[in-house]
Parts: structure tokens; sequence; C-alpha cells
């Protein structure tokens, strides 16, 4: 795929806008009917996250995370950039001890000095509140999981919570969670609360069950502490391995949310999908179906491979549904008895020339039945109509037909001729 800048440019409707100033497309023309085929996206409040925001009709971020040692500063920062130099806007660095959290101080210096002031996220897990104290100081948000801030040692044989309990360990929480939000409401910093389906804290298991409801109440109960502290930087996340049981706590966190009244954005991904080919069908079945719905601001796609691998599987699911377009979108049919060209090959080969593009669609068809009804949408097509000559289309008009083996090379001249073509 085309490499990604800093401040992406994301093709809709055929202007060229960036991250900064993208507004939501409602899809509603002035009649107030919502165009069919769009996708409407919940309205979210903006979270500033450095120089990215998430929500408030900002294009659906990027994330991945480093899996380098926080403690080893250069192979973090090499992790960091490698990420953001293909696109990734947002990079989550795991903190678990103070000293991850000085280190990480050094990092993002070394960043700045460097190369960019990347947006960062830091990773806190268990009994995290002198963590993320220390390192809120020096980053852009701080991802919290409820589940595990406060721990709550589980009683063997234990059989319910009593309200006594639960509000104590809730107290608890509160307490705990404070001094953080008021250090990022102070710094004008954002947080995360990320639950994960399988590190729910007892007393919700034993409340709620092991269900999405017990993810949702989780989420809500930090919301409302962040409220009453009048903090709402917050960015909220309901991950699970399972792709149903993903969608429906999204799901219920978006309707529970529009209940409430509260507007914060959705962070969204499948974790520990796994690898291949599998990790990025179950990532993809999780993520799209709900972006399709219009639920999601930022996603990750969480891979048992490289970081670096995560992006383009990123960015191929918002392209797919319209939501960002950072390279070529090629349509091509199936081929069957009536090809007139040998298609995969052909496609290939027009997939090599252009795909340092972006924002066009590349229409590779081959026969008259498929093309060009099939490919209306497209603004350039390259069409199998007689053996051995090749009709190529701008838009719905065929410009000219010639020899099948000056195709891709009369496509480009095309492209060209328009003004749309970039070196490579």
């Amino acid at each position: 795929m085309a490499t990604v800048s800093e401040n992406p440019k994301i093709i809709q409707n055929g202007k060229t806008e960036t991250n900064a100033d993208l507004k939501v497309n409602l899809n509603v023309d002035s009649s107030g009917s919502e165009n069919l085929g769009m996708i409407v996206r919940r309205k979210t409040r903006p979270v500033q996250i450095g120089n990215i925001t998430i929500g408030g009709g900002a294009p659906v971020v990027v994330q991945s995370m480093i899996n380098e040692d926080t403690l080893d500063i250069d192979g973090s920062v090499a992790g960091i950039r490698r990420l953001h130099e293909i696109g990734c806007e947002i990079v989550r660095v795991t903190v678990p001890s103070m000293a991850h959290a000085a280190a990480l101080s050094e990092i993002r210096q070394k960043l700045k000095r460097t190369y960019l002031d990347v947006p960062l996220v830091a990773d806190v897990h268990h009994n995290g509140m002198k963590i993320a104290l220390e390192v809120a100081k020096h980053i852009h948000k701080v991802r919290i999981n409820p589940g595990l801030y406060v721990f709550e040692k589980p009683k063997p044989n234990r059989t319910e919570y009593t309200q006594s309990e639960f509000n104590e360990i809730a107290d608890k929480v509160r307490d705990t969670l404070k001094p953080l939000v008021l250090s990022l409401k102070e710094q004008g910093k954002a947080m995360r609360i990320g639950v994960n389906h399988g590190s729910l804290a007892e007393r919700m298991l034993f409340t709620y069950g092991d269900t999405p409801q017990g993810m949702v109440e989780s989420a809500i109960e930090f919301i409302r502490i962040c409220e009453n502290l009048d903090f709402r930087n917050i960015v909220i996340s309901m991950k699970a391995s399972r792709v149903p049981v993903m969608i429906a706590a999204y799901q219920l966190m978006a309707k529970r949310m529009d209940q409430l009244g509260m507007d914060y954005p959705l962070h969204l991904g499948v974790t520990e999908a796994g690898d291949g080919e599998y990790g990025r069908i179950k990532s993809t079945a999780g993520i799209a179906t709900l972006l399709a719905q219009g639920i999601g601001d930022t996603i990750r796609v969480s891979l048992t491979e490289a970081p670096e691998k995560e992006i383009p599987v990123c960015y191929s699911i918002l392209q797919s549904l319209g939501l960002r377009k950072t390279m070529v979108e090629y349509v091509a049919c199936p081929s069957c008895g009536r090809t007139l060209f040998n298609l995969e090959e052909v496609l290939h080969k027009v997939r090599e020339a252009t795909n340092h593009l972006v924002g066009l669609d590349i229409a590779v068809m081959g026969c008259i039945v498929n093309g060009p009804g099939e490919m209306a949408d497209a603004d350039y097509g390259y069409v199998g109509k007689t053996p051995g000559t090749i009709s190529l289309y701008r838009g719905k008009e065929e410009i000219k037909r010639v020899p099948e083996a000056e195709g891709v090379e009369q496509l480009i001249a095309l492209i060209k001729s328009d003004d749309r073509w970039v070196d490579p």
C-alpha cells in the first residue's frame, strides 16, 4: 500500500482533506433523506491525542502497539517510527513498572529530537495508579483496564458479592482513579477506558456474569467517576477474543451511552485475533461489522505478527467501507468463460503499475457483460470487448480501443492525460 504521511490525506466526495479538518459526512441530502449505501457514523465528541483527533467527525484513526521492551529506548523509538512511517497514527507502549514509565519519557524526547512527536499511549494494567500518574506526565494518553486497575483478590469459594462489599470496592476504585483523572484533566490529556472480556473484575463477574453487560457496566462505572470530576477526554474500548461477544459488547455500549446522553468515541478491536489469514478475517469480521453500523472512531487489528503487518489490514478495512481512501480501489470481476484475457495476470500488471496512487478507482473487467455496467463508479476501466483488444474507459465513457499488448501502457497514458498521475 502507499505510505501514509504524518497527517494522512483522505479522499472523500472528491475532496482531499486531512484528519484535522474532515467532518463527518452524515449522508443526508437536501431533502433530509439518507443516501443509500453510505455509512452514517455515530456522533461522538472529539478527543485530541497529540496532533490526531479521535471522534468528532475525524476519519477513523489507525492504531497499533510496539512489541519492544519499553526499557529498550533505542529499540522502542525505532519500532514506533517504523509504525508511524507506514501510516500508524497513534502508537501504544506497555508500561508495567516505574522504570518503564521513566524510559517512556526518554523515548518521547528522543522521538521529538530525531523524528516527530508521535502520539503515544501508555498501557497501564495491574495496580497502576503510581505508574499511571508518572507516565501521564510524559505521553498523550493513558490506557487503563478497569478489571485490573484496582486488583480485587478473589476469595476462594465465594458465592456472591454483597452490596456493601461491592460499594466498598467501588469507593476504593474512585479514590484510586481520582488522582489520575485530575492529572490528565489539568494537562489536557486523554484516557482510554479499555475493558477486556477476559479480565473483568470479580465483582462484575458475580454481579453481571461473564457477559457483554458486565463489560459495559465496568466501563460505565469508570466513566461516571470521570464525569463527576468534570473530565470527559475519554475513549472507550470493549475488546474480546470472540467476535460475537466483541460485537455485542460494542453494540450494547453504544446503546447505553445513547440512553445516558454520553458521546464518547469507541476504539474497536478483536483482542488476541491470532495470525495469518484467519487472524485477519477474524479482526475484519468484528471491526467491519461495527463500522458498517456507524460504530467506531479508531481501530487496531491485533495480530500475532510484527506490528507493521497490522497497518495494511486496518487501511484495507477502512477503504473497503468507504471510510478512508489511502490507496487505489481495484474493481475486478471473478473471471469466467466469457473472459477475453488472462484476468489475474492483467490485474496484477495494472496493480503493479498503479498501486502507488491515492484516491482512484480502477476497474479491470474481462468482458462486455461485466464491464462497463458493473464498473460504473470507477474512475478508469480496462475492459475486454473483443479478442486481442482492450477498451479503456474514463468513468462510463469509452475513450479508445487499443491492442491488448498496449493496454496497461495506454491506461497509464490516459491517467496522465487527466493530470491524475504521480510518479512512484
